[in-house]
């Protein structure tokens, strides 16, 4: 079995989906830290003219003592209509999918929801069930895992692949080579590979190409097939 781990990420970019449709299960990391002007709670779209700016869902109990798990929204605010404004620059684009990618927004923010990990879950599910991407995705802290302590932190992968059983590979992003030990790893009888994903650009109808932008990018331009092809252009490292 392929495993992957990664916090829950709001809206995530292209990379992020290509790691769930190659490996076998994937489970949303939540028990850690926050850390402030990540993915967690926002992402990046096009604006009005070059540029980009955030949609970001408001939280009420952010600060540094804060585990991502624990954090609520705050639904005084006027989030959704806010996000779903700010989208609005992509029908001015001409962005060919808008209609559709709207409908799917308007799906996953017809429900309410207390806390970001419970949201971005329904919202990576409900992008892969239109992509056709079969994700069996767990949130870390209902799974009920017991595992052996961390000593450093390439071991809580590791020793969530081990108390999971089963499990013949680990699929990390590049950026995690600078602190994983594939010795450990080998050692357990499991293959640690890096996920690098080449980042193809699109036609954004702007002079300027944007890389990197949230997953909704991706899908207000290009058809389910050609983001497939984005999502199968990665090598292992």
């Amino acid at each position: 079995m392929k495993v992957a781990i990664m916090q829950p990420y709001f809206f995530p970019y292209i990379g992020y989906f290509s790691l769930i449709k190659h490996t076998d299960r994937f489970i949303l990391f939540d028990p850690v830290q926050y850390i402030r002007h990540g993915w967690i709670d926002r992402n990046r779209v096009l604006k009005q003219n070059e540029g980009w700016l955030y949609i970001q869902v408001p939280l009420i109990n952010k600060n540094r003592n804060s585990l991502i798990k624990d954090l609520l929204i705050d639904n005084n605010q006027n989030w959704k209509e806010k996000i779903i404004a700010q989208l609005q620059i992509y029908k001015k684009k001409k962005a060919p999918n808008f209609f559709k990618v709207m409908d799917l927004v308007k799906t996953i923010f017809s429900k309410e929801y207390t806390n970001i990990v419970e949201l971005n879950k329904i919202i990576i599910q409900t992008l892969c069930a239109y992509l056709g991407i079969k994700a069996d995705i767990l949130i870390f802290s209902g799974m009920n895992l017991e595992i052996d302590e961390v000593k450093a932190p390439d071991e809580w992968a590791l020793n969530i692949c081990k108390a999971l059983g089963n499990v013949d590979e680990y699929w990390n992003p590049p950026g995690g080579q600078s602190f994983f030990n594939k010795d450990k790893y080998d050692t357990s009888g499991i293959k640690l590979y890096f996920q690098s994903v080449h980042l193809s650009q699109y036609n954004q109808n702007d002079q300027i190409f944007e890389s990197g932008l949230s997953i909704l990018d991706v899908l207000m331009f290009n058809s389910v097939e050609q983001i497939h092809n984005m999502l199968d252009d990665y090598e292992l490292l």
